[in-house]
């Protein structure tokens, strides 16, 4: 794919450069939790407007269903956006409507802008190929060229994604050929040990990635709430625990297979549990207990890996070259059971090899629990993406920009 290297080698002053960015960034009303979004986003479009483009910027948040709605607005993205690049950043109050063509007429060289929330639209998402492609061909209007570095979408085909790179010159943003390069790292010509260490809530949501990565990976360690399924695969009592029982056929199968094909396939060996999910408002004490893997009480619920499982993670970790994180290891949100999401994060900041935090949760829980960023090889903006690479699909944003 052309990268916006070669974009600026041939001249961008003067032209309307459409940046599909992700800006989609927790919000606790309109006030951002965590800007590590748009900070990905800033070498791009700061490269393209010191060249004298005039960048447009479009980007979702959450999951509006295709109308406006207010609690979505893009408005503190672009706002905040404005504070890290140092300048102001014009706002269109629609997608493609009066304001952005208003919003986007009035830039001139250097000047930045954002859209309103590309999913106030339904055709950004719609399934309906005519559909999409009707609103593709409205933000062409808008643009001369498009630079795709919203990669946490890119493994959607959307109209933004996939639909309006084929109407305008297209490039990779400086995001988008990084989390590619990265990638190819985890997949292509892997120094070994390989280790894999997976956590989040469900186990149905990592079976894809479990499937390739025995083949793949040298060790992969179970952590969150998907461990449960795996434990009570080997007949133990999880309690109140998440749990996902029509996926026990599929986990024993893993298991099984891991043991043929030499693969380790680290469980938790005890867990941090309580009689209830904490409350992460008020964060008030838990009061956790640690207990056995095999001995969860009936009447508690597993919250975290224990303290004897985060030694032994460290110790799998400890002698990686390449390492792949997805998802905490326990309700990092809560102080008494982020331990264990802090002990992974710490043994790949110790580990000698390449770390890479797959994004999603791993990413939030990396700067909620204040690591420095710069002491990982690669933190991930977007989990379901890069694990639908690791999985060997084909992701549509990518596709789209290597025609």
């Amino acid at each position: 794919m052309k990268t916006i290297d070669e974009l600026l080698s041939e001249g961008v002053a003067g032209k309307r450069v459409f940046v599909r960015a992700d800006l989609n960034v927790p919000l606790d009303g309109t006030t951002i939790t965590d800007d590590g979004r748009i900070r990905a986003v800033l070498p791009t479009v700061k490269a393209l407007a010191e060249a004298g483009a005039r960048v447009v910027v479009a980007s979702h948040l959450g999951r509006p269903k295709g109308a406006p709605d207010p609690a979505f607005s893009l408005a503190p993205a672009a706002t905040r956006l404005g504070e890290l690049l140092g300048t102001e950043v014009a706002f269109a109050a629609d997608t493609v409507g009066d304001s952005a063509a208003s919003t986007v007429s009035g830039l001139t060289d250097g000047k930045v802008a954002v859209l309103e929330n590309l999913r106030f639209n339904a055709g950004e998402t719609s399934k309906d190929d005519a559909e999409r492609a009707a609103f593709a061909d409205r933000l062409a209007a808008l643009a001369d060229v498009y630079v795709g570095d919203g990669f946490g979408a890119v493994h959607r085909k959307h109209a933004s994604v996939f639909d309006l790179p084929k109407r305008l010159p297209h490039y990779a943003g400086y995001l988008i050929a990084t989390e590619v390069g990265v990638l190819k790292k985890l997949t292509e010509d892997v120094k070994r040990p390989y280790v894999v260490a997976l956590g989040g809530a469900k186990v149905s949501d990592k079976l894809a990635v479990i499937d390739q990565l025995l083949g793949k990976a040298d060790r992969l360690l179970i952590g969150g709430g998907m461990a449960y399924t795996f434990l009570k695969a080997k007949g133990y009592e999880v309690g109140r625990s998440l749990l996902q029982e029509d996926q026990i056929p599929a986990v024993t199968e893993y298991l099984e297979r891991a043991e043929k094909q030499g693969v380790e396939l680290v469980l938790p060996v005890d867990a941090l549990v309580g009689p209830e999910f904490p409350d992460l408002k008020t964060k008030a004490p838990a009061n956790p207990t640690a207990v056995a893997a095999d001995a969860i009480p009936a009447d508690q619920e597993g919250l975290d890996i224990g303290p004897e499982t985060r030694k032994l993670y460290a110790s799998k970790l400890a002698d990686a070259a390449t390492v792949f994180w997805n998802g905490p290891m326990g309700v990092f949100e809560h102080p008494d059971y982020a331990e264990g999401t802090k002990a992974v994060a710490q043994a790949l900041i110790d580990s000698p090899g390449f770390t890479v935090v797959g994004g999603g949760d791993s990413a939030a829980a990396v700067r909620t629990l204040g690591f420095d960023e710069q002491a990982f090889g690669h933190i991930s903006t977007g989990g379901g993406a890069s694990l639908e690479y690791l999985e060997g699909k084909t992701l549509p944003g990518l596709a789209a920009l290597e025609d």
